[in-house]
């Protein structure tokens, strides 16, 4: 499955640009240009959307909790990037480096810049 991810950045490019499962490439549409454009709230609504129809997918978590973050609820990012660090489902996802990472270690990532952010704020 081929998706585009946006997680928060903080020190380094997070942003995944590929996931890989069974050694095919399949795409799906995770509202990666919506984050982008700056466009969360439609991003969020896209994104739950089709977290109805694959509940548990790791790359439609991790881009709910950027765009949660991106909309300044660092409470609801942590939620989505817990459960995307928890899912059953894990995929192999390119980072924009090219480098590969399985997508339970890039929503650790993202969850531990959520709440790396909280702590400087305080």
């Amino acid at each position: 499955m081929l998706a585009t991810l946006a997680i928060a950045p903080l020190f380094f490019m997070q942003s995944v640009t590929a996931v890989m499962v069974d050694q095919q490439v399949e795409r799906q549409d995770v509202a990666y240009e919506q984050l982008v454009a700056g466009q969360t709230e439609a991003a969020v609504a896209e994104l739950e959307a089709r977290l109805l129809d694959h509940p548990g997918d790791p790359a439609l978590l991790i881009n709910l909790g950027s765009a949660w973050s991106q909309l300044g609820n660092a409470e609801r990012a942590e939620y989505y990037y817990r459960l995307a660090r928890d899912a059953d489902e894990t995929y192999e996802l390119e980072l924009a480096d090219g480098r590969w990472i399985d997508s339970r270690d890039a929503a650790r990532l993202a969850l531990a810049s959520v709440e790396l952010r909280a702590l400087a704020s305080r």
